[in-house]
């Protein structure tokens, strides 16, 4: 069924048809309304699960760890501060396991204090061990969180689902919400492979000697290389049930492309319309959607950029003493390549700041006119 919603509320929507059992959460602008939607089913009777009100971040993902760990669905989100509050528990989480669930809406880490989007606060986490998705729109955010189950389920790791502040959190666009009949059979009962249980007592998290631990590290990193192969079976499956499919890299006019612009989130979208200027004017230009950043797709990346003769990435996040994380991740996947292409690193879009029409076609221009990158990463619009 078409309605018009708000993408936290694509979220709240996703949540109920997963049938979560336990959701906890702690408010943070911008991704409140996901929460404050999901309170009000769980008080009315609409979803049958226990809301947490909890007095932090670091406990709203304790509480869940804690449910989880007894076999229930589960479901949180949050944004920057509060993701990093969560720092510690985001690591034993995916070391405990667990396939917990998580809408993170992009939010600028303070100071100064920021409420408007940018991807650092995801990103700087993504040594944790959590799988981490990208949306450009409403309808990806719902269907990404049916899919983060599966694919949380089905590999044991948890998987973080990644939507813009305001830009998708705040906006209201026609979303299609399926029914729970059809929800239900892409996504079935959550069976723990393992839970606490006091008829069969165990042990968890306990300590372990370096080889062990250095085992258990090792099957984290196994069970992410399955992610990229689960993941697309998943949407192939979601795709004969609802007919929509988001790869984890998407690429755009990019057979014949000279310069492919890379981007991910909602910038995406309004890099589709300067692809359709450009191409209108004879430019051979393409796009690279990054959607899965966490495992990182390299082998796809390669594969999408190997006729290119350049590539601009665009990255609405910065490390510090680097360069944009994503210009990062494909310096790395390419680097190995023979004659692979030069990558040009732009930061857009810091704090909530537009990335426009203009801005990503001054980023084409400048990315053609000059023969190779002066610098790891040019900053637009400082």
């Amino acid at each position: 069924m078409k309605r018009v919603i708000e993408g936290s509320h694509a979220v709240a929507e996703a949540v109920r048809l997963a049938r979560a059992k336990v959701i906890s959460a702690y408010p943070i602008t911008p991704q409140t309304h996901i929460v404050e939607i999901l309170s009000e089913y769980c008080a009315g009777g609409t979803m049958d699960a226990r809301f947490l009100r909890v007095e932090s971040e670091h406990s709203a993902l304790a509480a869940l760890i804690g449910a989880q760990s007894c076999g229930a669905r589960t479901f949180t989100a949050t944004s920057s501060q509060g993701l990093a509050l969560m720092h510690e528990l985001l690591h034993w989480t995916s070391g405990a396991r667990l396939p917990i669930v998580m809408a993170e809406v992009n939010r600028a880490l303070a100071p100064g204090w920021n409420i408007w989007t940018d991807q650092t606060d995801s990103l700087a986490q993504r040594d944790t061990g959590w799988i981490q998705l990208y949306c450009e729109d409403g309808q990806e955010v719902l269907d990404s969180l049916l899919q983060a189950y599966r694919l949380a389920e089905r590999v044991y790791l948890p998987v973080m689902v990644v939507l813009d502040a305001f830009y998708l959190s705040h906006t209201y666009e026609p979303v299609d919400v399926p029914s729970e009949e059809d929800v239900d059979r892409f996504l079935p009962p959550y069976e723990p492979r393992f839970q606490a249980d006091t008829e069969n007592p165990c042990a968890f998290g306990q300590l372990v000697p370096p080889g062990a631990y250095m085992k258990m590290r090792h099957n984290i990193a196994m069970a992410m290389e399955e992610a990229l192969v689960c993941l697309r079976e998943i949407q192939e499956e979601f795709y004969g049930i609802f007919q929509r499919r988001y790869d984890p890299v998407e690429t755009i006019c990019c057979n014949d492309a000279e310069i492919i612009l890379v981007t991910s989130g909602t910038a995406t979208s309004t890099c589709r319309l300067v692809l359709r200027s450009l191409r209108n004017r004879g430019e051979k230009v393409g796009i690279l959607k990054m959607k899965l950043f966490r495992p990182f797709p390299a082998a796809m990346v390669r594969e999408a950029t190997s006729r290119a003769k350049k590539i601009a990435v665009i990255d609405r996040n910065f490390s510090f003493g680097a360069s944009g994380i994503f210009a990062q991740e494909l310096r790395a996947a390419l680097c190995n390549t023979p004659g692979h292409p030069p990558i040009f690193g732009y930061i857009a879009g810091i704090g909530g700041l537009d990335i426009t029409m203009e801005l990503l076609e001054e980023i084409y221009w400048k990315t053609r006119d000059t023969a190779f990158p002066e610098k790891e990463s040019v900053w637009m619009g400082v």
